[in-house]
């Protein structure tokens, strides 16, 4: 059987063909199963982002909540602070006159360390008064 150069280029071509098939099969076929697989992978994720969008709303309306009690808390604290700020005020206003009895205490002090008792004599007969007066209450007189 004698092939002509025709037929001998179409028998090469065929065979060339069958092995680039034969290799191109393994090829599809991972490419099959790596389709397969980035399918699963999306599917995954897709449920995993659902999820995820769901707590994140149940977050937000629970941030919400969360909010509207800590508006009346704040509303409840402002109306208290109103109702104490006097008492505040009167005890600045005490502390300040403490202030006042304390000034006025030292510089009566400063005078009274001031007054020459000595000179006038009169610090020996008011506390010869002083005295006298507290024996005859206990009737040492």
């Amino acid at each position: 059987m004698k092939f002509s150069y025709g037929a001998l280029a179409g028998l090469i071509a065929a065979i060339a063909l069958l092995i680039l098939v034969l290799f191109t099969i393994p090829v599809l076929i991972r490419a099959a199963k790596a389709t397969r697989e980035a399918e699963k992978t999306i599917r995954s994720a897709n449920e995993s982002i659902q999820q995820i969008s769901e707590d994140v709303d149940d977050l937000l309306h629970q941030t919400g909540d969360l909010l509207d009690k800590t508006n009346v808390l704040l509303a409840d604290v402002n109306v208290k602070m109103k109702t104490i700020d006097p008492v505040v005020q009167a005890a600045a206003d005490l502390g300040e006159s403490v202030s006042d009895v304390n000034t006025s205490t030292r510089k009566m002090a400063k005078r009274f360390n001031n007054f020459h008792w000595k000179r006038n004599g009169l610090m020996s007969s008011a506390l010869a008064s002083v005295f006298a007066r507290h024996k005859r209450r206990k009737g040492e007189d």
